[in-house]
């Protein structure tokens, strides 16, 4: 039983020194990637660059929108059949994030720019 405590009080200690805790929640394409500034921006995107997640509830065509963006500039949005979550937590005020987590060169947009969110703890 001791081995346990000391265990989770070192988790705790570590928990407590670092500066947050990320937690992935999601994975997936980028949507609306053609229709951006994606092409133009292409040359300038870095693996791992950080991404913003801005919500757009008043969006015509999808109250749950999450735009995303890098340095300003709209790159599309997460994909209207995944961002039900990531809204929701937005809502509630979380704390999220967004990373590059792949850049492909394709022919099909949503195959070019794979985005990573996380949830900051």
């Amino acid at each position: 039983m001791r081995s346990v405590w000391i265990s989770l009080l070192l988790c705790l200690s570590f928990a407590a020194q670092a500066q947050s805790i990320r937690l992935l929640v999601q994975s997936s394409p980028l949507a609306g990637f053609q229709y951006h500034a994606g092409a133009a921006l292409w040359e300038s995107l870095q693996l791992g660059d950080r991404l913003a997640l801005v919500r757009e509830p008043e969006n015509p065509h999808d109250a749950r929108a999450v735009r995303v963006e890098w340095r300003g500039q709209q790159l599309g949005y997460l994909p209207r059949a995944e961002n039900e979550a990531v809204a929701a937590a937005m809502d509630r005020g979380e704390r999220v994030e967004g990373r590059i987590a792949a850049l492909v060169k394709h022919k099909n947009p949503w195959q070019r720019l794979r985005i990573d969110v996380f949830v900051v703890l």
